[in-house]
């Protein structure tokens, strides 16, 4: 099945489309790489489409964790959350800029919006005790142990030094979802649910507050996605395909697929879990939820909404 009409296409970008081609993290590459990202995400919308945008935020967080550890003695570290939060103001004032201009460009109506979102997590996820989701940079001991002081958790990992590993916890449910649905339906491109979003849990009284968590952007995507009824989601990354046997002579990309041949193929440990592994469940989450997902990469998003372009895991795949 290709998407031959209008509707609602989740576009969601990894990290190689928020930093330069080397990784750079500087404002200036951060700008440059979003309007790299723009035009691809204009191009859909001038297809007709009614498109939402979600993002990675691992470097922009990792530039802060930074600013805590180096100003820990001025000023108080502040929590995940807050990093979360604040990322996704800076991220999605860039993405909109870069957005609106792009739309200009191809005489579009320039409308378009960012969401700082929240996403729910259970307080009792099991990940909660057992943090494994490294972030930030490697430290000496003697550095490290000053935030093992503050409740963190840091791991020695030998030569590199140690680093900070923090709960993953399952996201539940978006819950700025109806706003992301009413700027939609309203015309804006909309931005929405960058990193995952802020991770917050739920008390029994019903209060909501952040936690000390982060969250897999291509889970979160999936789950909206559903949530403000797509038809597509295009998971872009840095190859068109996933790929079989990576990384050997018998190498070989997958093209369209059905949701049980890709739980087969993880099953079976085809897909990394730190890099195509969260890409593979969202895709495959996404389309037993009765949608088309498409893992491709960036330059390839527009073929991928309306043709066959990467990996496509939809139920009415052969096999499926």
């Amino acid at each position: 099945m290709t998407q031959t009409r209008p509707g609602r296409v989740v576009i969601a970008l990894g990290g190689n489309a928020m930093t330069g081609p080397d990784g750079s993290a500087t404002p200036q590459a951060q700008r440059d790489a979003v309007a790299i990202a723009a035009a691809c995400v204009a191009d859909v919308v001038a297809s007709g489409h009614t498109v939402l945008v979600s993002h990675g935020n691992g470097p922009q967080v990792g530039n802060l964790l930074v600013k805590n550890e180096l100003t820990a003695d001025v000023v108080p570290p502040v929590p995940l959350d807050w990093c979360g939060a604040q990322t996704q103001g800076t991220l999605g004032f860039t993405v909109v800029c870069a957005l609106e201009e792009a739309l200009r460009r191809r005489g579009l109506p320039d409308a378009a919006a960012a969401v700082v979102t929240r996403t729910l997590v259970d307080r009792d996820d099991p990940a909660f005790g057992r943090p494994t989701k490294p972030i930030g940079r490697h430290l000496p001991r003697a550095e490290a142990q000053r935030f093992v002081a503050l409740g963190q958790h840091w791991e020695d990992r030998g030569a590199p030094g140690w680093r900070r590993v923090v709960p993953s916890p399952e996201p539940l449910a978006v819950l700025d979802a109806a706003a992301v649905r009413a700027l939609m339906a309203a015309g804006f491109v909309t931005v929405a649910a960058g990193g995952g979003g802020i991770p917050v849990a739920r008390d029994a009284d019903g209060t909501e507050h952040g936690v000390e968590a982060v969250l897999d952007k291509d889970l979160t995507a999936a789950l909206l996605a559903t949530a403000v009824g797509a038809d597509t989601l295009v998971i872009a990354t840095d190859v068109p395909y996933a790929l079989l046997d990576f990384g050997t002579p018998r190498q070989r990309p997958i093209g369209r697929v059905s949701p049980q041949e890709m739980r087969r193929h993880a099953a079976d440990g085809q897909f990394a879990g730190g890099s195509m592994g969260p890409k593979a469940e969202a895709a495959t989450r996404f389309a037993e939820a009765g949608g088309r997902a498409v893992i491709t990469s960036l330059d390839r998003i527009a073929e991928a909404v309306t043709g066959s372009v990467g990996t496509v895991v939809v139920s009415s795949a052969p096999g499926g």
